[in-house]
């Protein structure tokens, strides 16, 4: 069960970035409402957890590179966290 749990909230962090990751691109292509409450969860959801990346790596070529790095962090941290529970559950 709590595999499971720890499962999804990983997915649903990844999710989040990669609709932010959408949302950064829309507004060549379409108008969108920075302040739709929407792109509001998403953004404020995902901006602590992108800023310290950002911080770290400057864009290259106007590109922000930092979701790039979170994915990595992410999958890094979710295999720790499951081999921490296996490691104190059996």
């Amino acid at each position: 069960m709590i595999w499971l749990v720890v499962d999804v909230m990983f997915d649903v962090i990844r999710w989040l970035i990669i609709a932010r990751i959408i949302l950064s691109f829309l507004p060549m292509f379409i108008r969108i409402d920075p302040y739709h409450p929407l792109i509001r969860f998403v953004v404020e959801i995902t901006e602590p957890l992108m800023a310290p990346f950002r911080k770290l790596i400057p864009p290259v070529g106007g590109l922000d590179l930092s979701p790039i790095v979170l994915f990595l962090v992410l999958q890094f941290l979710h295999t720790l966290v499951k081999q921490l529970l296996f490691m104190i559950l059996y």
